[in-house]
């Protein structure tokens, strides 16, 4: 097993995740295995409890793991599928430790962040370096690691330690570091400055792990003269200083590496012998036709948390992969769900003002997407959202909340059941069309939903999300949800047209729906962003911008050709 850190300096938010993601596309594209783990230094068990406004997207996992999004970058890039426990965070150490010392394992000795908490942290990582990621049942050859934040932080310092001791537990050969830094311009002159990145490193050195590779981001190219002085003052070599520099989409990040020779250098480093030879031309050819996207189709994402885009991050590489395969050039509308609600007119000028810049917006796309997210806030302007895409024709996707308003607007407005609502906006509603599900537990938030992939069986062989998912019978895909379509109500909606044709094993859960002699009005309460990769877009979504761009019936069509 070859082993290759990723750290971070200066700054957070400088693409450590996309960087180790790349560095898994170079190697698998030789034909190794590969692996990743990321470690969040934070107290949280899981991402699970957190806000989309403190940490971006929770992404969920087919085992029910609630984890930071990069493992959703990492899935997507080198096409694997982690466990829960391929994200390690302080709380899961120190509660692993605790439980242990609570057992007795430790014999009476005094429990201490060295050694006990610093073995615990490299015990996890060896035994999780070793899970079969990627469908064959093989090991694999290379795990990359991703530490989460900076060096330097008082919370990440216990984790340092223990991969610089884990240095100590392979052979020299086995372990490279790669330290992602920043390399910014100050003022007029323009000057590309080494500084931080210097201090960053000496930092690093200073805990005993001293980097093999820099990473260096920037806005442009780095000089020459700039990777010589970062050579020096760093200590690696000159062809180790990799130039990060900003491109037009996060898919040319493996090329630029390639072109450096970074994965000749990796190999060298840590010793391997690849299978084969590079073999990236796919990707080469999706990063290049993705910028060369000339026709455009135009989707509202319609959400609670659209003040940092990183809350929808698999939504909107969902619909990437969906606009590629479409031959379309995305553009993505974000739309603050109550910014559409008819009291905003009431907050003075200035709500009036937002009100009617939200709905002029939503008007002129080509397209609905309403995703997931949790209580009431914005539920409103949701259910107008759907109201609206319903009654125009506009080809509407809604998802896991998406789903449940939709179903909350079709009762209002079409059963005409008065303040229809869902028991988690409303414990007291009339007309419960959506309620809490026994599975999940109301008094503990963590890790109690109803998470993970689950089976959907579809019901009809002729409609759009059977056409869509190639004629299976079944699908699996990821959950995260408290509450659900209330079972005691399907006739009643179905009988005005809302067709339930995803169902869950039992028949009693609710999974996708579909309104009949609408163009494309879909809705399902799983999360089909979860497993959408480049290359292999989710149906649903690929559905969405078939029919946004025009182009379903004659993607359709070709079903019914076929025999």
């Amino acid at each position: 097993m070859k082993y290759i850190y990723v750290t971070g300096g200066v700054v957070s938010g400088l693409g450590k995740g996309v960087t180790a993601s790349s560095i898994g596309v170079l190697l698998k594209s030789l034909g190794l295995r590969c692996t990743s783990i990321k470690i969040d230094p934070y107290l949280n068990i899981d991402a699970g409890t957190m806000s989309p406004f403190e940490h971006g997207e929770v992404f969920v996992l087919d085992d029910g793991g609630e984890v930071d999004l990069d493992l959703g970058n990492y899935e997507r890039f080198i096409g694997v599928t982690l466990t829960r426990d391929h994200n390690i965070t302080t709380g899961k150490i120190f509660k692993s430790v605790i439980e242990r010392e609570r057992e007795g394992a430790y014999l009476g000795k005094t429990v201490q962040v060295v050694p006990h908490l610093t073995d615990a942290i490299q015990d996890w990582i060896e035994r999780v370096a070793h899970i079969p990621v990627d469908g064959t049942g093989e090991t694999p050859d290379v795990c990359i690691i991703e530490l989460g934040g900076t060096v330097g932080d008082i919370e990440s310092g216990p984790f340092l330690e223990a991969l610089r001791q884990f240095q100590f537990r392979n052979a020299p050969h086995d372990v490279c570091s790669v330290h992602v830094s920043l390399v910014p311009v100050l003022g007029v002159v323009g000057e590309q400055k080494t500084k931080p990145t210097q201090h960053s490193v000496q930092v690093l050195r200073s805990v005993g792990i001293a980097p093999n590779f820099l990473a260096c981001r920037s806005k442009d190219p780095l000089e020459q003269s700039v990777k010589d002085k970062l050579a020096l003052f760093c200590h690696v070599p000159a062809t180790h200083v990799m130039n990060l520099s900003d491109v037009s989409n996060i898919w040319h990040v493996p090329l630029v590496m390639r072109d450096q020779g970074v994965h000749e250098a990796l190999c060298k480093q840590l010793n391997i012998t690849p299978p084969h030879g590079l073999k990236i031309d796919q990707w080469e050819e999706r990063a290049i036709r993705w910028d060369s996207l000339q026709e455009q189709v135009e989707i509202a994402i319609v959400g609670k948390y659209t003040g940092l885009t990183d809350s929808y991050l698999s939504v909107m590489k969902a619909l990437q992969h969906a606009a590629i395969a479409a031959n379309r050039k995305l553009k993505i509308c974000w739309i603050e769900a109550s910014d559409l609600e008819e009291s905003m007119k009431e907050g003075g000028e200035e709500g009036a003002e937002k009100h009617r810049r939200a709905w002029a917006a939503i008007k002129k796309c080509d397209g609905i997407l309403v995703p997931g997210g949790f209580g009431g806030r914005g539920t409103e302007g949701k259910a107008d959202t759907c109201k609206f895409a319903r009654e125009n024709n506009i080809p509407f996707l809604g998802i896991c909340l998406g789903m449940q308003v939709a179903v909350i607007e079709f009762a209002r407005n079409v059963l005409m059941m008065e303040n229809a609502n869902s028991t988690e906006i409303d414990p007291a509603t009339p007309h419960p069309v959506v309620v809490f599900m026994p599975e999940g537990s109301t008094t503990h938030m963590g890790g109690t939903m109803r998470l993970g992939s689950r089976r959907t069986f579809l019901q009809e062989p002729q409609c759009l999300a059977t056409l869509l998912y190639q004629k299976m019978e079944f699908i699996d895909e990821r959950h995260r949800h408290r509450y659900e379509v209330n079972p005691e109500m399907i006739d009643k909606f179905e009988e005005k047209g809302l067709k339930f044709v995803g169902k869950d094993e039992t028949g009693r859960r609710m999974e996708i729906i579909e309104l009949k002699g609408h163009p494309f009005y879909v809705a399902c309460q799983f999360h089909p962003e979860y497993k959408s990769r480049p290359g292999k877009p989710s149906a649903l979504f690929l559905g969405l911008v078939l029919a946004s761009s025009k182009q379903l019936n004659v993607y359709m069509s070709g079903y019914d050709a076929a025999p």
